[in-house]
């Protein structure tokens, strides 16, 4: 059993950041691939971003590349993700994820077994 709660979205301005957050209880990340995705209105769940165990390995959807950081404390058993240049099109709920199985490829929504309820985030123009 895991519990994930996001924080952090909100409205910004185009060009502006936010730092999302993840927290886990019920069980320690360290043994997970953990992972992002959005839901814009009228569209999937897509993927944006995930990481591996240890943190050393990461992926990426194009649209987000050179802009958004996911990165992890295991420690304190959190995942973040870091928006920076942020697009009106980056709005949607933002939604983390936990993958339970190693035999994955941690960019598909079936990958995951466990999501949190999400944070919204606006940018306006």
């Amino acid at each position: 059993q895991v519990q994930l709660v996001e924080s952090g979205g909100g409205l910004v301005q185009a060009g502006n950041s936010l730092r999302l957050s993840c927290a886990a209880s019920g069980r320690t990340l360290s043994s997970y691939i953990m992972g992002w995705f959005r839901q814009a209105p009228e569209k999937e769940r897509e993927f944006v971003a995930a990481i591996s165990r240890s943190g050393s390995n990461t992926y990426y959807t194009d649209s987000v590349k050179g802009r958004f950081t996911i990165s992890r404390d295991n420690a304190k058993n959190t995942v973040y993700l870091q928006m920076n240049s942020l697009k009106p099109e980056d709005t949607a709920v933002y939604y983390c994820a936990v993958a339970t199985s190693p035999y994955i490829s941690g960019r598909r929504r079936y990958d995951y077994d466990y999501w949190g309820q999400g944070t919204q985030v606006t940018v306006s123009s």
